[in-house]
């Protein structure tokens, strides 16, 4: 009290004699003014002269003295305060920090922000979390204003953002990257990150620093923040490293492939350091980060001593990538599933890289189920809207349609709560090629906002309270959408809180601060509707003080309505139950008058005992087999010799039409692409599409009927596409399971089964030449295999990721292009498997490479679609306003490139230079690879486009000039990528059905 020359002070009133006893020999405590509201009393403290002490005072004074000394000289003393950890990333602890510990923080920090006078910093951090200790001393180490605002207001973004940035012109800014998020991207981009920001300095801390994509999305592009990223642990308070980030990661039109913040260099007299697992100093690689230095050093729990320089564990992992530190998660975030390694961090930071996803947070409920909390990037009463239409519709679009198939339909879409489902398969299609089985949360919980600590992190224990409650309303049905029942919860709620009796009447545009409210009493309330509903909601808040009772009940309605979606069982019980029943199944769904015993093939060698095969993939790509000897790509001279039906001068120009043909039950939903194998020479020929499922199954339909030739159940789901083998009498397909199955293309019996290290969802490649399927696995290799000797030649590590894009063949230069989710671009020798040279982009590549003209196009998740020669040079590159996951697809003239991106555009390029030629707009996004085709067939002169966006619309397209020809729409979202043959177009839906429509010739006059 002597040392800051205390003259007053406020003490709770029921603890006033306690306070007088404790220092009745030191002070007077003199009573000046008491607060009943705020249950204060203010005194006035003088202490007491020398003489008054007396010799026992004296002693206990003296005694005080030495022991003060004796704490100094063993490292205790000089304290500048003391706080408990929150205990969010590991046990909770006693941290007592000396003044030198904390004083290079708040000068080094000072001089980086160039902290002036004119500053105003807000303390955003409460007391009890150590980054305050920092904002209050920026501000008054350099006569700065410290701007303290009151709780309750920190809960209402509008307001917030409001008073910081429009009434005081906060210049410094110290945050979670969680809270900041809480502001929604219009408030950051419009007030808190605008072009006319006040905002100087915005430093972001205490977690994972967002990607510079996503950081850039929320600013606006003229705006100046200096933005940082600050880490260190409470255990060597406060901060350790610093890394501004520079502008030019900022900007709007950036095309750098930079994915994550490094953490930047150490602050004054700070020593950070990693290490392995034997406690060796790591320079390069990944290890766990220690902090420490000579005077940055506190004590802890029960620590008496500390040895100067003593080095921290900070139990965080990070990698030492040119001589920068990148963090990659918690130690105790990595967990063991299914036998594999899974860290939760690193889930949950793909997760947040999903253009649909704003925030996320991952964690184990009850040891074994995978849960992801995730905000969607729609915000306030916004759905996203359902991509599949009503089941009546689907009725009318499908002849085949029965009453049973409207009844799964309207089934699902209460299983998956209407919009919010279709949003979320969205979401877990993605992970799933993203990420590796064992790795694809269980359970995906839409929320709309998370729920935060006092210190302004993810409070994962109120979320796991959310997806309890949950789950109980999904277990008991009793009360779901009941808003009757609510309406009287929330008028209980409301009446207790203004202390109203049990039988007033709650009109429903009463306000509560009309009705006797306050700002503390809104927020009690809240809190009580929440924990009563089992809900999040950051603007419940905002609208108990401004909106009526009634608004109050629309906005929790809607929030407690929301249920979580949860992924197809994966179990292996339930596998062996689909597998044991799933022929019968598909068998009895299907409405077919056809007989499918009357179209099965008979087998044997005279099965291909044709005159020439023809395999059509997805982009267009045509292979020929000629007496099975004779192999080449048929892009650029089969389009329109033999499937044309008129001379190129007997076509007229016609209008086009799509018209459903058949559908296919498979089971499950469909995200592969068909591929098409055309016999030709035998009476009229016969074509087979080949199409597998997320149920197990891998069919062989007739083109022209639809009539199942044949069904396999393999070992798990598919999502690859498959491929033909050299000779045609092959069909191969990877598999969930990690194997690659050979089956017979014309009986589907197993004849070679490789098994690869994890799930494989690349669509093989085959070597025209040598015959050799080439394959990608979630393992990060790519595999070589022979079928005719069943053996694999050869395998590569593609340098870390996995392989989830399809290889690439140029036959004629004997080259092999392989693409990973690690970002890499790889160029191999097609015989050895040798490098012949690799690109980086640290971004994942899941657009599968496509040739043109000797060079090689690819798209990249930042948004480019890429063109490299032969020898690795990057020859152009185009941004487009989206990640881009399709595939290019190039015109057999080898003058056109085509790639669909998430910005919902079919992007059309000159080869040669990247130059745009157009762009058509879908009503979705472009996930799928468009495929070319010969208009002839169809009436048409020159090439045409089929195309595929998720909302499920199915597009024919002029090459020309991108003018839409025709369009129809399936019901449910399209993943698959379309192939066309003549006048039919395949394509799986995540309905569970695969389509063929047929193109329909109207001859204009």
């Amino acid at each position: 009290m002597n040392q800051c020359c205390l003259k007053y002070c406020a003490v709770k009133t029921d603890l006033l004699q306690r306070f007088q006893a404790a220092l009745v020999q030191h002070v007077t405590a003199e009573v000046c003014v008491v607060l009943p509201k705020f249950k204060l009393t203010l005194v006035r403290v003088k202490p007491l002269p020398v003489a008054d002490h007396k010799r026992g005072t004296e002693q206990t004074a003296a005694d005080l003295c030495a022991s003060a000394a004796e704490l100094k000289d063993a490292g205790q003393g000089d304290l500048a305060y003391v706080l408990h950890t929150s205990g969010t990333t590991g046990l909770p602890k006693i941290v007592r920090v000396p003044h030198k510990c904390i004083l290079p923080n708040v000068l080094h920090l000072s001089s980086l922000f160039q902290m002036s006078a004119d500053d105003v910093v807000f303390l955003a951090s409460p007391l009890t979390f150590d980054p305050s200790v920092v904002e209050i001393f920026l501000a008054l180490s350099s006569g700065a204003q410290l701007l303290i605002i009151p709780a309750v207001i920190k809960k209402i973004p509008n307001r917030l953002a409001q008073l910081l940035f429009k009434n005081h012109q906060t210049t410094v800014l110290q945050v979670t990257p969680t809270l900041l998020g809480r502001f929604g991207q219009r408030i950051l981009k419009q007030e808190v990150l605008s072009s006319g920001s006040s905002l100087r300095v915005l430093a972001l801390g205490g977690e994972s620093c967002p990607s510079p994509s996503l950081l850039s999305s929320w600013r606006h592009e003229d705006n100046k923040t200096h933005i940082y990223n600050i880490y260190g642990i409470t255990e060597v308070s406060c901060w350790a490293c610093c890394y501004k980030i520079p502008q030019s990661l900022l900007q709007f039109d950036n095309t750098s492939t930079v994915s994550s913040v490094p953490l930047g260099t150490p602050l004054m007299d700070t020593v950070v350091e990693v290490r392995d697992e034997l406690g060796c100093v790591v320079t390069e690689g990944e290890g766990q980060a220690f902090i420490g230095g000579e005077d940055r050093v506190c004590l802890l729990d029960d620590e008496e001593t500390i040895v100067p320089g003593t080095m921290r564990a900070t139990g965080d992992w990070v990698s030492v990538r040119d001589s920068q530190l990148y963090y990659l998660g918690r130690r105790d975030r990595t967990i063991k599933r299914h036998g594999k390694r899974v860290n939760l961090d690193s889930v949950q930071h793909l997760i947040m890289s999903l253009p649909q996803v704003e925030a996320c947070a991952v964690s184990l409920y009850e040891g074994s189920r995978l849960l992801a909390f995730v905000v969607t990037s729609t915000s306030g009463d916004q759905k996203a809207a359902s991509p599949l239409p009503p089941a009546q519709q689907h009725a009318e679009q499908t002849p085949l349609a029965s009453a049973e198939s409207q009844e799964d339909d309207e089934r699902h879409e209460v299983e998956t709560g209407g919009a919010d489902g279709d949003l979320s398969g969205l979401i877990l299609n993605q992970l799933s090629l993203l990420l590796p089985s064992y790795s694809v949360p269980d359970t995906l919980v839409l929320i709309p906002a998370l729920s935060l600590t006092p210190h302004g992190k993810v409070d994962m224990q109120a979320l796991m309270k959310i997806y309890q409650r949950q789950r109980e309303c999904l277990e008991s049905d009793s009360s779901r959408g009941d808003v009757a029942k609510l309406q009287q919860t929330l008028q209980s709620l409301w009446q207790d809180t203004l202390g109203l009796a049990e039988n007033a009447t709650i009109d429903e545009e009463s306000n509560f601060l009309f009705s006797g409210g306050d700002s503390l009493k809104a927020l009690r309330l809240c809190e009580d509707i929440l924990t009563a509903t089992g809900a999040t909601s950051p603007q419940l808040l905002e609208v108990v003080l401004d909106g009526t009772f009634s608004d109050v009940l629309r906005h929790v309605a809607r929030v407690t309505l929301m249920l979580p979606v949860k992924t197809s069982p994966s179990s292996a019980s339930e596998a062996k139950k689909r597998q044991a029943d799933a022929p019968s199944v598909a068998l009895e769904k299907r409405k077919r008058k056809d007989s499918i015993a009357a179209e099965r093939p008979q087998g044997g060698a005279d099965y291909f005992d044709i005159q020439a095969v023809k395999v059509i993939r997805r982009a267009g790509e045509v292979t020929e087999i000629r007496n099975t000897e004779t192999n080449k790509s048929l892009q650029a001279d089969a389009l329109g010799e033999k499937r044309v039906s008129k001379k190129s001068s007997d076509v007229k120009s016609t209008a086009l039409g799509l018209s459903l043909s058949w559908s296919s039950d498979t089971g499950r939903c469909v995200d592969a692409s068909p591929v098409l194998l055309v016999q030709e020479g035998a009476d009229d020929g016969k074509t087979t599409a080949f199409i597998g499922s997320h149920s197990h199954r891998m069919q062989a339909l007739d083109l022209d009927s639809g009539s199942l030739l044949w069904e396999r159940v393999l070992g798990d789901r598919i999502e690859a596409s498959a491929a033909v083998s050299q000779g045609g009498r092959l069909v191969v397909i990877g598999c969930y399971d990690g194997c690659v199955y050979f089956l017979c293309s014309a009986s589907g019996e197993t004849q070679w089964m490789f098994e690869t290290g994890d799930a494989v969802k690349s669509c093989p490649a085959v070597d025209p030449l040598t015959g050799l399927v080439i394959v990608g696995s979630h393992d990060g290799h790519v595999y070589a295999l022979n079928p005719k000797v069943q053996q694999c030649v050869w395998r590569h590590h593609c340098g870390g990721g996995a392989v989830f894009s399809s290889p690439y063949v140029n036959a004629s230069l004997r080259q092999l292009y392989v693409a990973s989710l690690g970002g890499h671009l790889l160029c191999l020798n097609a015989d050895s498997g040798e490098v012949l040279w690799s690109y980086c982009r640290d971004v994942p590549f899941f657009s599968s490479p496509n040739g043109s003209s000797g060079n090689v196009v690819i798209g990249s998740v930042d948004g480019n679609i890429c063109c490299f020669s032969n020898t690795g040079k990057l020859l152009w590159q185009c941004l487009t306003k989206g990640p881009v996951f399709s595939s290019p697809c190039v015109t057999p003239d080898q003058q056109k490139v085509l790639c669909g991106s998430h910005d919902g555009c079919l992007y059309c390029l000159n080869c040669a230079d990247g130059s745009l030629l157009w762009t058509f707009q879908t009503s979705g996004k472009v996930y799928a690879s468009a495929c070319v085709f010969d208009g002839s067939a169809v009436g048409r002169r020159g090439i045409l486009v089929g195309l595929a966006s998720t909302d499920g619309t199915v597009w024919i397209l002029d090459v020309q000039d991108g003018q839409k020809l025709a369009l129809f729409t399936l019901p449910g979202e399209l993943f698959s990528s379309p192939v066309v043959w003549e006048q039919s177009l395949v394509v799986g839906c995540r309905n569970d059905y695969v389509y063929c429509l047929k193109l329909t010739v109207k001859e204009e006059t």
